[in-house]
């Protein structure tokens, strides 16, 4: 950290630094320009555009996979008539909202945070953030650092080592970097993953493919559901537009809830009823039991949902098929499973999910002091144990992202006016001794269980336990104290409690 202290005279200063222009950080510039209004803040972004997954994400059929009246935001509605929409869609509804509210003036492009130190003696962050575009390493300090970069990598997503790759005379492709030029009309197609990007792209494939393979070492609980939502549709026409999107809102949070409750506490019951529901979509004769009904219970993992029932009419018309197995390895015309049944296929499509990545590769420091996240616990949802005027956006598990990151924003700027309004410059969440640690997702999917290890934790109790209730969350985050004996405030320089 020696040489960002060399640097202090010179960096710009800001009130709040927001890292990441996707979804969540245009939520945030929307917040602070609302309810923290005095504040000087920017955004530093990492690529070229706005719009974080949605920009990044190419594959065929890319689309949102909860309903846009609740992965929208809560103060712009979302006024298209499918409530589950394509990429396309949802990166123009960002991009609109960042221009709608001057919130894309704040952003600084080409900027990658590598750095971030905080000085206990200045009460601020020292940020170091390389230009992607020059190389050049730009110096910046700010009060709090908000960090919207959300929760997996941008350079590379999970891949498998799966044996004899290297004799496959056919293409390669990860959905998380698609390549433009990739032709797949009448050609074979496997893909392999059974995760919510895998059960986008078969149906998508399937139109123009010459057959489209999924294959799964395990089944996922799948939901089809309607891309419309005729109940908003029809509030749209009778009711001015932000009125009928929050009764939509508020709707769709509240079904979801008793959905995720009732399958907690009836696993079985919702798990017969998901099953009838996808055997009546694939027909009488079709193996449900062995393609569709995973081994885990519902909402051990996240349920994928098919709109329309795209997938089941792609399986049930011959364009697409389910394999369930193990690949034993790839051959030189495709890859054979370890049933020893062979696979022919033109393109290899690897959906095999994503890599957690949490804060994005940051370095963070407290007083010259390396900091282990992984070591923290996590306060509220957002800020980490004895690590000061430092949030991080993680949406839940269960619904919709935004819905956490929305209150995640609203929390951080009635901390900060909070702050201001006492004469505070520091905020720490302290952990008590008698707080016990658990995995900060109780969550068996891949990717949750091959990042534990590297997640902060949760505690046994609040606030530092999450409970993935957007209804409980709204009432402690909107109306809880923040004063609530967990939370630690200093002026600058000062090392004691204060208040």
């Amino acid at each position: 950290m020696a040489d960002m202290e060399s640097h202090r005279e010179a960096v710009e200063h800001l009130d709040v630094l927001i890292v990441g222009a996707g979804l969540s950080g245009i939520g945030a510039g929307y917040h602070l320009n609302t309810r923290c209004p005095g504040l000087r803040y920017a955004i530093l972004e990492a690529r070229a555009a706005i719009g974080g997954t949605w920009d990044l994400f190419r594959y065929p059929g890319v689309r949102s996979d909860s309903d846009m009246f609740t992965l929208g935001y809560s103060f712009r509605p979302w006024r298209e008539a499918k409530a589950i929409a394509d990429g396309p869609s949802i990166l123009a509804y960002v991009r609109e909202t960042a221009a709608a509210y001057g919130i894309d003036r704040h952003i600084r492009f080409h900027h990658r945070v590598r750095r971030a130190s905080w000085s206990s003696a200045e009460a601020r962050w020292l940020i170091e953030a390389e230009r992607t575009d020059t190389g050049e390493i730009v110096r910046l300090s700010c009060g709090f650092l908000l960090m919207c970069g959300g929760y997996y990598s941008y350079a590379e997503g999970y891949a498998p080592a799966f044996a004899g790759l290297e004799q496959f005379r056919g293409r390669i492709v990860h959905p998380q970097f698609w390549p433009a030029d990739l032709d797949y009309a009448g050609r074979r197609v496997v893909v392999i993953g059974s995760g919510a990007t895998a059960v986008t792209i078969v149906p998508e494939m399937a139109k123009t493919a010459a057959h489209v393979t999924m294959i799964q070492r395990s089944p996922t609980y799948i939901v089809a559901r309607p891309s419309e939502d005729r109940a908003a549709n029809w509030l749209r026409t009778r009711l001015p537009a932000m009125l009928a999107y929050r009764i939509t809102r508020w709707k769709n949070i509240l079904l979801g809830m008793y959905f995720y409750r009732l399958a907690r506490r009836k696993p079985e019951q919702v798990k017969q009823r998901i099953l009838q529901m996808a055997q009546q979509a694939l027909g009488p004769d079709y193996d449900v039991a062995t393609h569709f009904t995973p081994q885990y219970k519902p909402w051990d993992q996240r349920l994928c949902l098919v709109p329309d029932a795209d997938l089941f009419r792609a399986i049930r018309s011959g364009r697409a098929s389910v394999e369930t197995g193990h690949i034993e390895t790839f051959t030189p015309n495709g890859l054979r499973l370890q049933s020893g049944q062979e696979m022919d296929a033109d393109i290899v499509v690897t959906a095999t999910g994503l890599k957690l990545n949490l804060l994005g590769d940051v370095a963070f420091g407290v007083d010259g002091v390396p900091v282990d996240l992984s070591k923290a616990l996590c306060y509220k949802g957002m800020m980490f144990s004895d690590v000061p005027n430092l949030a991080s956006v993680f949406g839940y598990t269960n619904a919709s992202w935004t819905l956490k990151a929305d209150l995640t924003c609203a929390y951080v700027c009635r901390l900060l006016n909070h702050m201001r309004r006492r004469g505070y410059d520091v905020a720490t969440p302290r952990r008590d001794a008698s707080v016990e640690e658990a995995p900060f997702l109780d969550f068996t999917s891949g990717y949750v269980q091959r990042a534990l290890a590297l997640l902060p934790k949760q505690g046994s109790k609040v606030p530092w336990k999450l409970y993935q209730n957007y209804a409980r969350d709204t009432a402690a985050l909107r109306l809880g104290r923040i004063e609530d004996g967990v939370m630690t405030f200093t002026r600058r320089g000062e090392s004691r409690r204060v208040g």
